[in-house]
């Protein structure tokens, strides 16, 4: 018999750390080769951790709500045959024995100082940050001071570093003796007022992240919003003209949403300077155009998916991304990849009646694109032989954009663009 080692997997550039959120076996249970074994949580999507091999499952070395970092084993499934990592324990003349009490207290004493900085709902320090707070020193009050120029504000390898310098070369107070001060605690949280007969829901862990996102992005850009009417008859009559054998060709939906990301992959490559992100006072100018598509989970929840280099790919190529992100998204399938690096944001508001939306911007991009129902409506129709009142298919495109970087022309003049190439839909288009 030999012992596997279940490790917890890469799951993206940003991703160093996730959080069990329940075991879906438990010691003694067989396990088969890609079988589930538990579910785990980051700050961006929940997974799945799946077997390599195939065994029983003989110790589980986390409990649900630990954090677990990236590389560290989360369990032991006991296996036969070749191929897997033996994790025997060595023999007892090549170890070099210690009292019982000495290790227990070494134990101990370890997570004391693993535990010394963590992070919060509010607040996320990477692996790297919490090793140089614990080798200097840093206590989680003083840790917590330090303003962060990384991602949502998070505190890089180079802020904690600067703060270390800056601590250097301050002048060292004189210290006087004081009073014992009670270790500082966070402030209770108001009392729940309900009425007799009221529902009190608790709100859940997504509902909580995607609730800090969008209040930290209020308080972080300048929002301003630009709005567009685009007509888009063309498109409609396209595609109720094409969609069947399209469908009947890829054995996949032609919907609206790949056409107009299509379009708007167009106009940020018109644009680059809306494919951008803002770090502190520097602008980032994105090579690849990846685009986020808001998608609405069972549950109420919203979930960003990414299609990578969105302008690389042609109609058919857009419509499989577009509907395998959207499926996978409604079944809780998406991995960490899939939501990571996005560089602009669409969501269609549409969807559910609204006819134009001031979407909040998803941090730290500068720009989101609200898509408004298709409506048929009376509008007037200009021709070389005079104009006329006829019935269009019309939607509003409300352009939510940073106004610390973006100003109101290259705001305007990006939408422009989007509602230009879908009025120019070529109506003999093959596809």
């Amino acid at each position: 018999m030999a012992k596997f080692e279940l490790k917890l997997p890469k799951m993206g550039e940003s991703v160093a750390e996730a959080t069990i959120t329940s075991w879906l076996k438990e010691v003694g249970d067989t396990i088969e080769a890609d079988e589930a074994v538990l579910e785990i949580a980051t700050d961006k999507v929940d997974s799945e951790v799946p077997s390599e091999v195939t065994g029983v499952l003989v110790e589980k070395l986390f409990n649900v709500d630990d954090v677990v970092q990236v590389g560290q084993v989360i369990a032991i499934i006991e296996t036969e045959g070749q191929g897997s990592v033996d994790i025997a324990a060595p023999k007892a003349e090549s170890v070099k024995q210690e009292p019982l009490a000495q290790v227990a207290q070494t134990v101990e004493a370890a997570k004391e100082t693993v535990a010394a900085v963590s992070s919060s709902e509010d607040r996320f320090y990477s692996p790297l940050v919490k090793n140089i707070a614990k080798e200097e020193g840093i206590s989680q009050a003083e840790l917590d001071t330090i303003s962060g120029t990384g991602k949502d504000g998070r505190v890089t390898k180079n802020d904690i570093l600067a703060h270390l310098e800056s601590r250097k070369s301050a002048p060292q107070p004189v210290k006087a003796v004081e009073a014992p001060k009670a270790a500082p605690t966070k402030p209770a949280a108001a009392p729940v007022v309900a009425s007799g007969g009221d529902e009190i829901i608790e709100m859940t862990r997504m509902g909580k992240i995607i609730a800090h996102h969008m209040v930290e992005s209020v308080q972080t850009s300048a929002h301003v919003q630009s709005f567009i009417e685009a007509d888009v008859t063309k498109i409609w009559n396209w595609r109720n003209k094409v969609k069947d054998a399209f469908a009947k060709r890829e054995g996949e939906n032609l919907t609206f949403t790949p056409i107009f990301m299509e379009a708007i992959a167009k106009a940020l490559r018109d644009f680059p300077m809306m494919n951008v992100s803002l770090q502190g006072d520097t602008i980032i100018k994105k090579k690849h155009i990846n685009l986020g598509m808001a998608a609405a989970l069972g549950d109420g929840n919203l979930i960003v998916p990414v299609i990578k280099d969105a302008d690389q790919l042609n109609l058919v190529g857009m419509t499989k991304k577009v509907n395998d992100l959207a499926n996978r998204a409604r079944l809780n399938q998406l991995k960490p990849d899939d939501i990571q690096g996005g560089t602009y944001t669409v969501t269609n508001v549409g969807t559910f009646g609204s006819i134009m939306g001031t979407p909040i911007i998803n941090q730290p991009q500068v720009g989101i694109l609200a898509l408004g129902a298709i409506r048929k409506v009376p509008a007037v129709v200009e021709t070389p032989e005079g104009d006329f009142i006829g019935i269009r298919y019309r939607m509003f495109l409300s352009h939510s954009y940073d106004h610390r970087v973006v100003n109101g022309a290259l705001g305007g003049q990006f939408v422009k663009a989007v509602k230009d190439y879908l009025e120019a839909w070529d109506s003999n288009r093959e596809i």
